[in-house]
């Protein structure tokens, strides 16, 4: 099957497709659509389904959506939905986020943080399945590895012993937040 993920994100889209194996994942811009709706929810969830929405009424076929973000107790649960645009709005490098977060955080002894990821399945404008997920961790006081993207040097996994940048994409694909949510959506894909 054929499924949209309303993302121009090529990490994300990649990550979904090898968890999605069974089905074709395209992306609006495979056929040139242009995509970039406001995420203006106050949840995850909401900004999943926002975007699943917008790109259904392009496309008027399934579409999968996610959003997902870093959650630091420390910060109150910041930067959460705002994770993509922490930094003040202002388009900065993951490095730059990173860094951001490590100096806000400072050398506060409460490092508990999460990975969450809501995941939409919109099959039609009344049929929808919604899945969310987390991964647990710890906030480094140094970016470690050379993997993955966004925030994934800075979040340990204590049972892999490493930071999610550490770990090969098998295993990020298999404990992921945002395997774990796509893995539940994929049961009502199959």
């Amino acid at each position: 099957m054929t499924v949209w993920f309303a993302s121009g994100n090529e990490h994300k889209r990649k990550e979904v497709a090898g968890i999605l194996s069974k089905h074709t994942i395209k992306i609006p811009l495979d056929e040139g659509i242009a995509f970039d709706p406001a995420e203006s929810g106050k949840t995850f969830v909401d900004n999943a389904l926002l975007k699943a929405r917008a790109l259904f009424e392009l496309t008027g076929e399934p579409v999968i959506a996610d959003d997902s973000g870093l959650c630091v107790d420390a910060l109150g649960g910041r930067p959460g939905i705002f994770s993509a645009r922490y930094g003040g709005g202002k388009k900065i490098s993951d490095s730059e986020r990173n860094a951001l977060l490590l100096r806000e955080i400072g050398n506060n002894q409460l490092r508990s943080a999460r990975f969450v990821c809501a995941f939409v399945l919109l099959l039609d404008n009344e049929r929808f399945f919604i899945a969310q997920e987390t991964l647990e961790g710890e906030i480094v006081t140094d970016p470690c590895g050379d993997g993955g993207f966004g925030y994934d040097p800075l979040l340990y996994i204590r049972e892999k012993g490493c930071t999610v940048s550490q770990l090969t994409e098998v295993e990020k694909n298999k404990i992921s937040h945002r395997a774990k949510a796509a893995a539940a959506i994929a049961r009502w894909l199959d």
